[in-house]
């Protein structure tokens, strides 16, 4: 079995080593017998929780392989070393990152990546930012701050948004619209500005990166509208947001929507999650504004909590009180390791995506089982099994996704998309219209690993097909 580089193995020992003498300095002290465990006990216990972690995909509650090349279902892969070991070492000490006294290091740890985070979007010095447990919160902060802004006024989201935004406007009592999309899955900018104008939106929502076409909406072109209106920009760049690295200068991918990644600087807010792209285990997410005054929306006191530091408390401005420490620590030592730059660090990570992604499309293109939906954008890559109805290619793209894990000997693990009948037709013409939509198929190339794979995700998918009535 290939060995990971690093080490983690040696990075935790590593870490363990230091904190032992960091720990011996405070003095001895013996253990509360209340927290011994009989060791019998754990033993069964702790066979059973392997157990269970590392049971086959076909079992009862068996696990995927999210690290593997032939992994490409959904948008999971494992931490990086690096970040997996930093989180370890400070999960010993388990910091909390509400209050600067509950974790002096990696809240000013998470002050320096959430600074290097706004920074390679192009914000401003004087922006407000942090860490959050995911895009959801991260997303709920920024759609509370349009709220407060606009209380009077809804927000307006895409068709293929994320559910996410539905779902929080709703709980923040907020007027939302969707707004139509292309059939490609990009904001319809004409259906947009029948929306602005009237008058009843305050903030617009726009995508960088959808979780299900992998499509990125013109931002670009958005903006003249925006500002013809008056409407504010929230960018959910959660899954896509670091691509934004590769529109520094030319990615040398002619088909890569730099300039929307570029124009990603204008907006009002933006949320990005490094436990996607950014190689950090869940949850770690960002939440940016560029005015920092809104931190007066978050205003509140805590008699017991912020005493330690007359400088800003992280939870002095976000909404959610305790949350660890370990996963800023695991961000600042990913990134010292691996920075955010287009030519080192996690740029040619990205680019590996990318190119695995025109890779699987060309290969599409040329098969006669198989047929790219759309021409990816990132490194989402969505096709359909031939066929002549929309029935076929639902019952055929269930049939493939199912055979395709069950291969016991060679699985290849993919997802499937629901698509409306109306924007199959549109793309793909010549197929029948006999059902109201049709599942296709999906692969998220996020590993660099996939780069090499492709060609054998590619004929695993391939041989299913062409073994289907």
């Amino acid at each position: 079995m290939a060995r990971r580089y690093p080490d983690f193995r040696q990075l935790v020992q590593k870490a363990n080593d230091s904190l032992d003498v960091w720990e011996a300095s405070f003095g001895m002290f013996d253990w509360h017998p209340s927290l011994a465990v009989d060791d019998e006990r754990l033993g069964e216990a702790f066979d059973e929780y392997l157990r269970r972690l590392t049971a086959a995909p076909g079992e009862d509650g068996g696990n995927y392989p999210f690290f593997h090349p032939r992994y490409a279902g959904q948008m999971l892969k494992p931490p990086h070393p690096v970040a997996l070991a930093a989180y370890a070492a400070a999960m010993r000490i388990n910091p909390n990152n509400h209050a600067l006294d509950g974790g002096p290091p990696t809240s000013q740890m998470e002050k320096e990546v959430v600074r290097d985070l706004a920074a390679m979007f192009g914000f401003p010095d004087d922006h407000l930012g942090h860490l959050t447990g995911g895009g959801t919160m991260a997303n709920l902060e920024a759609l509370f701050v349009a709220r407060e802004l606009h209380p009077d006024k809804g927000i307006a989201f895409s068709k293929d948004a994320h559910y996410t935004h539905s779902r929080m406007a709703d709980m923040l009592r907020m007027d939302h619209r969707a707004v139509s999309v292309t059939p490609e899955g990009h904001m319809d900018l004409n259906a947009l500005e029948d929306v602005l104008k009237t008058g009843n939106i305050g903030t617009l929502v726009m995508t960088a990166t959808s979780t299900g076409l992998g499509a990125v909406d013109p931002i670009a072109d958005a903006l003249p509208i925006l500002r013809k209106y008056g409407a504010r920009l929230h960018v959910d760049a959660a899954y896509g947001g670091f691509f934004v690295l590769l529109a520094e200068k030319d990615s040398g991918f002619s088909d890569f929507p730099a300039q929307h990644f570029r124009a990603i600087s204008e907006a009002d807010s933006i949320v990005v999650d490094p436990h996607k792209h950014g190689l950090q285990p869940y949850g770690c997410g960002c939440v940016l504004f560029r005015d920092p005054t809104v931190g007066r929306f978050y205003s509140h006191d805590s008699p017991f909590t912020y005493f330690s530091s007359d400088d800003l408390h992280l939870g002095e401005i976000s909404l959610e009180c305790s949350r660890p420490g370990a996963a800023a620590g695991a961000l600042w030592l990913t990134l010292k390791c691996l920075p955010l730059k287009a030519t080192d660090g996690l740029g040619p990570i990205l680019a590996s995506g990318l190119r695995a992604s025109r890779k699987l499309a060309e290969l599409l293109k040329a098969s006669d089982l198989l047929e790219l939906f759309i021409q990816p954008e990132t490194d989402i890559v969505t096709y359909l099994p031939a066929g002549r109805s929309l029935s076929e290619v639902d019952s055929a793209s269930q049939s493939i996704f199912e055979k395709s894990m069950a291969a016991f000997d060679d699985p290849v693990f993919l997802s499937t998309y629901r698509m409306t009948a109306a924007r199959m037709s549109a793309l793909h013409p010549k197929l029948d219209v006999d059902m109201d939509q049709s599942r296709i198929l999906r692969s998220v190339l996020m590993k660099p690993e996939h780069e090499d794979y492709v060609d054998h995700l590619h004929a695993r998918v391939e041989s299913i097909a062409r073994s289907l009535p």
